[in-house]
């Protein structure tokens, strides 16, 4: 994404910000579009906003179609249910389905026709009392576009986090390289970024920036945002961001989705694979899937702690553990229980590793903590 888009196309964003139904957001990223200098430069960013022109187009298509018949057309996601949701994303015969049957709940038969299910399956695994509900997504085409690969995208947006299925009896590292691609240029992180930005809108704060921007001042990163008409807001860079970065945050609004390869046919692979993320090795035609240590890594790497809860002066904790993201606080726990514990809050006692502490609300938790809440 290039910093330094000229003055008639960041006026021409401000309208897109300010559209209110498809509609208008397609007029107004065609006007936008219409200004945006051809180069290069800003390849990526084009391609972007016609994918989302022709995906609103959809979206005004299908509503309209179930005015017409009162229910009816794709869903494209998928209501959380459990502690995590991830989406089973992969290219077509990787092993999806049958990654289902052997972990999950579902119902399913595998696909013998390639793109056949255009459908969301949902399914569940439990593990030490966590449930992880997985979402098979359509199967992506990685040579194209088309309205499969938008709501395997829309899927993969909603969840907390991605399964990569990936098949080591085909060239599985060129496969993965085209879905990172893929979900990219729809604004999708599946490889953490060096530098991941986040901007809060805020009214009456002025510009405030959390991070490091290397190649420009806090006077440079104000005049952006100002030129798209922001005047109040919180800046979150994780990492190390520039100008660019920052850009990008304001059109495509990117996100980051910690995500997780499985590789079916592992005895195929000849080589320890080089992924950047992590990898879990499977033989699905024989159900042979760590899902012990499959559940860990969902865990540990996706950042989520799980913490049991203890009534006040009972002998034992709770079996079921409550799943919070990592750097959770007691005033979370307290807050996720009930918001009245949360108001009548007194102090906690913390049981880690066989030693027991008194803490307050900001106290904060790690995997596998026993919390006792006095109110």
């Amino acid at each position: 994404m290039p910093a330094n888009l000229p003055a008639e196309a960041r006026a021409k964003w401000i309208k897109v910000m300010e559209a209110k139904t498809p509609e208008e957001k397609i007029r107004a990223l065609e006007e936008f579009l219409s200004a945006v200098p051809k180069h290069k430069g800003t390849e990526n960013l084009v391609h972007w906003v016609r994918r989302r022109i022709a995906q609103l187009r959809r979206e005004v298509e299908e509503r309209r179609a179930k005015e017409r018949a009162r229910g009816g057309g794709l869903r494209i996601y998928v209501e959380k249910s459990g502690d995590i949701q991830l989406a089973l994303i992969g290219p077509p015969m990787s092993g999806k389905s049958l990654f289902m049957r052997c972990l999950t709940n579902a119902n399913i038969e595998p696909d013998y026709i390639p793109y056949s299910t255009t459908m969301p399956i949902p399914g569940m695994f439990i593990e030490d009392n966590v449930y992880f509900q997985v979402v098979k997504a359509p199967s992506l085409n990685l040579d194209g576009e088309g309205e499969l690969n938008d709501i395997a995208l829309a899927i993969l947006r909603n969840a907390d986090g991605a399964l990569i299925m990936l098949d080591c009896s085909r060239d599985f590292e060129r496969d993965f390289k085209m879905i990172v691609d893929l979900a990219l240029n729809d604004g999708i992180y599946l490889i953490k970024p060096r530098g991941f930005v986040r901007i809060e809108k805020r009214v009456g704060m002025g510009i405030q920036v959390v991070g490091k921007v290397t190649d420009a001042t806090y006077s440079d990163v104000v005049r952006l945002l100002n030129d798209y008409g922001i005047y109040g807001a919180l800046i979150y860079v994780d990492g190390e961001a520039t100008l660019s970065d920052i850009e990008d945050a304001l059109i495509r609004n990117p996100i980051y989705k910690p995500s997780i390869a499985i590789l079916n046919n592992a005895g195929k692979c000849a080589d320890e694979p080089k992924l950047a993320i992590p990898t879990v090795k499977a033989e699905l035609s024989r159900c042979e899937l760590d899902r012990r240590g499959l559940a860990e890594l969902i865990i540990k790497y996706m950042g989520y702690v799980r913490v049991y809860t203890k009534e006040p002066w009972s002998d034992t904790h709770s079996k079921k553990p409550f799943v919070l993201k990592a750097g959770s606080t007691v005033g979370d726990l307290a807050q996720r229980i009930h918001s009245d514990l949360y108001k009548s809050f007194k102090y906690a006692r913390v049981w880690r590793n066989g030693v027991v502490k008194r803490v307050g609300l900001n106290y904060t938790l790690q995997d596998g903590d026993i919390v006792e809440i006095h109110a």
